[in-house]
């Protein structure tokens, strides 16, 4: 490799550097520079404050955090080649989630090894577990799921550059686009509450980045590329309407158990609850089975109650009784008032 070409490809990354540093949004956890578009630290994933994640003056969610999880994304791009896509698109929308702070979110990906290590706790061949005890995993309200509708990355201009290791140093211009429709799904009924398709787009020109060969959308390097940017615009704007959808969605717990006169309720700290907070119990009457199709079509329910949260711990609250028509007993839906 002669002196020039070195010079020039040392000259190229540079420049490259130095536009993305400029750009950058640096991270208030661990101090990485991240291009300006993005709204989660490559390094860590934690949100950058200089472009947050939700707009919370528009849709902040009110109340406790709902729980979700997010499952069963599908790859109908026609890119067959990535067969992961979907699952690497879920563990990606999981994780942004999560650091949105506005949610409970639980792991479905990966809760066969859960139920695996519950299951060999239980056959009597390891001491008795405190732990991986089975009936203990947390069922979800809300369930987020959809479809990859589209993925694709066209080149034009120059295409002259050099590739290392499936990363290519190159002058050519790209236009990326991701399309996905993401389902909110509530998790008793099964009902498809709402349905929306959010894309990621993002233009390259002159010296670019660009990745081919065997790669996943979580990885630091696909990351860099105008494809990678695409999809990290998708995935915000997905957790944007998700976090407006379910600002309007009530928040739903359950009591645990009435004790000396005080009620606990199935959420604490950890979920958002604090003392002073005020909610409706509720009975729920017999489910309604569609005699057709043997839906669950929900049931009846008569509000009983009417509690204040007194004491929060991370994982449950105790609450006075304000006022009631019945006795509180365990199971009761508590909703927010």
């Amino acid at each position: 490799m002669s002196r020039l070409f070195k010079f020039l490809v040392v000259f190229a990354l540079g420049l490259i550097l130095g536009i993305n540093t400029a750009l950058a949004a640096t991270c208030p956890r661990c101090g990485y520079n991240n291009p300006d578009e993005y709204k989660f630290c490559i390094k860590c994933g934690a949100p950058l404050t200089a472009v947050p994640p939700v707009d919370s003056s528009s849709h902040s969610l009110s109340g406790p955090k709902k729980t979700i999880a997010v499952v069963g994304f599908e790859n109908s791009s026609g890119l067959s080649s990535y067969i992961r896509m979907g699952d690497d698109f879920t563990s990606q929308l999981t994780d942004a989630l999560i650091q949105s702070g506005q949610f409970t979110v639980l792991s479905r990906t990966e809760l066969d090894k859960v139920f695996i290590e519950q299951d060999l706790a239980d056959s009597g061949r390891m001491a008795q577990s405190l732990t991986a005890q089975k009936g203990k995993a947390i069922p979800a309200q809300i369930l987020v799921t959809g479809n990859i509708t589209e993925f694709d990355e066209q080149k034009s201009g120059g295409s002259q550059g050099i590739t290392i290791q499936g990363v290519t140093l190159g002058g050519s211009k790209s236009n990326a686009h991701i399309a996905v429709i993401v389902q909110i799904i509530d998790s008793t009924t099964g009902e498809v509450l709402d349905s929306q398709r959010v894309e990621g787009s993002a233009n390259a020109s002159g010296f670019n980045i660009g990745y081919s060969g065997s790669f996943n959308i979580g990885s630091s390097s696909f990351k860099k590329t105008p494809l990678g940017k695409a999809t990290q615009i998708a995935i915000d704007n997905a957790v944007n309407y998700i976090a407006t959808k379910l600002s309007k969605m009530p928040w739903q717990g359950r009591v645990v158990t009435v004790k000396d006169g005080l009620v606990y309720v199935n959420a604490g700290s950890n979920s958002g609850m604090i003392p002073g907070m005020i909610f409706s119990v509720y009975r729920p009457g017999e489910s309604l089975i569609d005699p057709e199709t043997g839906i669950n079509l929900g049931s009846e329910k008569t509000r009983i109650a009417e509690i204040s949260i007194s004491e929060v711990q991370p994982k449950f609250s105790k609450a006075a009784i304000l006022n009631s028509t019945q006795e509180i007993q365990a199971s009761d839906m508590v909703l927010e008032h």
